[in-house]
């Protein structure tokens, strides 16, 4: 029998991989009482069970704390349950921006400071996301790519990407993305922005792609980049990063950060540790 224990801070998208994973064949069980889950255990690893495969929900609110789901995960280790833990996170701002979409009190703060909330949850949740088999940072994963993520892990049972790497393109006069871990600045190169017929087009348009890596700088600029970044990834991953944010920046974020942005994602998806994807922040401002 195959236990997943999925966690992680609220509005990080747990309901979400609950759903997925339902949908690929977990019998699924969301915020039973903490007491009740060692006799859960129990239950579900009695002999001749047709149950197969559980996920388990657990969510830290006001009266309880990481320490108190540490024990009862011990208690039901002692009765010879092996599980896994899947934690879900996410940067603070996108986790406000969740909550305010959708007008909800933070479950860990009851007096309507979202940033209280998250904070307190925060260190509340630290112990248990040191102790998680899986942690997925859903900053900028989209529905799909977390989908995917989690059919690779638990449905496929390939390899868990430790690292989820993001390349954000951006324009500088919109300013630098606040989540950005590295930022490389390509105003260097000649600016299709002046050229007849590109002013409107973009790096995803073949025209402004093939007119930006025409350039010889262009190609050398993302061997020394990739070269870089391949060093940096296993020495992230060494260290404990879940997360890395590569930004890419140029004048208004349209034409050669595009470019250049899309170019790192083919030469480095599919060969490496980690999760990749690539995120253009200014492509429509202004459209």
């Amino acid at each position: 029998m195959k236990l997943v224990i999925v966690t992680g801070m609220s509005g990080a998208g747990k309901g979400t991989a609950m759903k997925m994973l339902e949908d690929a064949g977990y019998y699924c069980v969301d915020n039973l009482p903490l007491p009740l889950v060692p006799k859960f255990a129990e239950l579900i690893t009695t002999p001749n069970s047709e149950i197969t495969k559980v996920a388990l929900g657990l969510d830290i609110r006001l009266d309880k704390t990481s320490e108190e789901i540490s024990q009862i995960l011990s208690e039901i280790e002692k009765q010879g349950v092996s599980f896994e833990i899947l934690f879900l996170d996410a940067a603070d701002e996108v986790l406000i921006k969740r909550y305010k979409e959708t007008r909800r009190l933070h479950p860990a703060d009851k007096t309507g400071s979202v940033q209280a909330g998250i904070d307190r949850e925060r260190a509340m949740m630290e112990g248990l996301k040191q102790k998680a088999d899986y942690v997925i940072d859903t900053t900028r994963l989209l529905t799909r790519e977390l989908k995917e993520e989690l059919e690779r892990i638990f449905v496929k049972q390939e390899a868990y990407n430790s690292l989820m790497v993001t390349i954000v393109s951006f324009g500088f006069k919109y300013g630098i993305p606040l989540e950005a871990d590295l930022v490389f600045d390509v105003r260097f190169l000649p600016n299709p922005f002046y050229i007849e017929g590109m002013k409107h087009l973009t790096g995803n348009d073949a025209p402004v792609r093939d007119y930006v890596m025409g350039f010889e700088e262009a190609g050398q600029f993302l061997d020394k980049l990739e070269d870089m970044i391949r060093f940096l990834i296993p020495n992230y991953i060494k260290e404990g990063k879940y997360r890395l944010v590569i930004g890419i920046g140029c004048t208004g974020g349209k034409h050669r950060s595009v470019t250049l942005a899309n170019a790192l994602y083919e030469r480095m998806k599919d060969k490496g540790d980690y999760g990749l994807t690539v995120v253009h922040k200014d492509i429509k401002v202004g459209v």
